[in-house]
């Protein structure tokens, strides 16, 4: 009998389930403020107690990206950075001591690069799996399979106006987690969490085994309890990267922004980690 590998992803999901916890995932981009920054970043967040990091690849033309992410995909492009420069930073890091790097990444990128080569690459640079909002689960058949024997986790969008008979489509083509968004636009923070989304989740956990973790609007600690019982884990980007906005208006530094992430990160990680 054959046992299936349980990739890095589903390693955190299931060392917290097990303790009745749910997952903190924090969303930064690559190269904001630097990619020394980046690389200071990924370790306080580490630190600060996030289970997995979202790391956005910076993109001229973003999918569902709200203006606070804009504006970082931005700042960084205006870097003139590379892919290649984001993974050679990404591979000074000691993964083993780090939670597993999730890639936000557009589908433009990964096609320009070769897709066998990209994946390669990120392979070696220590990222675990993929978000890819611009490639649909029904043409993802060119990816999977190379992420697949990579040991690459291709985790997929599902959105609060998806169709049941897509959502069991897309569900049966994920791995790692489910990304479910909390609201039909783009991100940003927002004041609660819908009921709309509450019931979604309920049904989708009745399709799936694979983890659910929720996105788009989670920007507090008030936000975690009411999803305890329907998701596995939360993701929180504007209102983390808002900090690094304010570094860049010349309000703080980066290194009082660094404390202040690390403060906020503590606050979501300790909510999601509250057992009921």
């Amino acid at each position: 009998m054959t046992t299936k590998t349980i990739s890095k992803i589903g390693q955190v999901f299931q060392a917290l389930q097990a303790e009745n916890k749910m997952a903190y995932m924090p969303f930064i981009t690559a190269g904001d403020p630097d990619l020394s920054g980046t690389e200071r970043l990924i370790n306080t967040l580490a630190k600060a107690g996030a289970d997995l990091i979202e790391l956005g690849f910076p993109y001229s033309d973003p999918i569902a990206d709200g203006p606070v992410i804009q504006a970082s995909y931005s700042r960084a492009l205006d870097q003139k950075l590379t892919v290649h420069e984001i993974f050679s930073t990404l591979q000074k890091l000691d993964h083993e001591s780090l939670p597993p790097v999730v890639a936000m990444v557009s589908y433009a990128i990964i096609f320009r690069c070769g897709v066998e080569k990209f994946v390669e690459q990120a392979a070696r640079a220590g990222i675990s799996g993929f978000i890819v909002p611009d490639l649909p689960v029904s043409e993802a058949e060119g990816l999977q399979p190379v992420m697949h024997k990579a040991g690459l986790d291709l985790i997929q969008l599902l959105a609060p106006t998806t169709t049941h008979e897509r959502t069991v489509n897309i569900v049966e083509n994920s791995t790692g987690f489910i990304y479910c968004i909390a609201v039909a636009g783009t991100t940003g923070v927002r004041e609660n969490v819908a009921e709309e989304l509450i019931v979604q989740l309920r049904w989708i956990k009745t399709q799936t085994q694979t983890p659910l973790a929720v996105g788009f609007g989670i920007g507090k600690p008030e936000h975690v309890d009411p999803l305890r019982d329907v998701a596995d884990g939360v993701i929180v980007g504007s209102a983390l990267v808002k900090y690094l906005q304010r570094v860049a208006d010349k309000e703080l530094t980066f290194d009082e922004a660094l404390k202040q992430i690390a403060e906020f990160t503590q606050q979501m990680s300790d909510a999601a980690h509250q057992t009921s």
